[in-house]
């Protein structure tokens, strides 16, 4: 019964090793595994002595590398990896589009940054000072590449 259960300790604390480097970040997972490895092999030592404790070492080492060599190197691996590039950029309006002074309207919530309507394009935009509500009137104060700075206005009109 104790082989079975030292067998099973390794079979797990090796999944979990596992788990940790492909899937679940984090090192709890790693470092339960870890400490069932080494209680596995502690537990070998113990029970069945050294001859037996280094066999259970060495062959846990040379497993663990085996195995993780194998899930790095084969199709496995990308399967869990992100495959898809993103290319989008944020406001990808033409130069010149909008400028200070522009006037427009909040889509969503500024809190500091989310969408508004300028000059007929939606783009994204940074409150410079305070949230903003939905549906209130802004003013472009500043462009710089990218991003647009923007405050509340008091002209209802937009």
């Amino acid at each position: 019964m104790d082989i079975a259960l030292i067998i099973i300790v390794l079979a797990v604390g090796l999944a979990l090793l596992t788990l940790e480097i492909v899937a679940l970040p984090g090192g709890i997972a790693g470092g339960i595994g870890i400490l069932m490895l080494a209680f596995g092999i502690w537990w070998t030592y113990n029970k069945y002595g050294t001859t037996a404790g280094t066999c259970v070492l060495v062959g846990c080492v040379v497993l663990t590398i085996v195995f993780l060599t194998f899930l790095l190197k084969s199709k496995t691996w990308k399967r869990f990896s992100l495959n898809e590039e993103s290319d989008s950029k944020v406001n990808q309006i033409d130069d010149k589009a909008i400028q200070v002074g522009a006037h427009g309207k909040t889509v969503a919530r500024l809190a500091p940054t989310g969408k508004a309507l300028i000059d007929g394009e939606m783009v994204e935009v940074h409150a410079i000072n305070k949230f903003i509500d939905p549906d209130k009137p802004i003013v472009v104060v500043a462009v710089d590449g990218y991003r647009i700075d923007v405050k509340e206005s008091d002209d209802e009109r937009f």
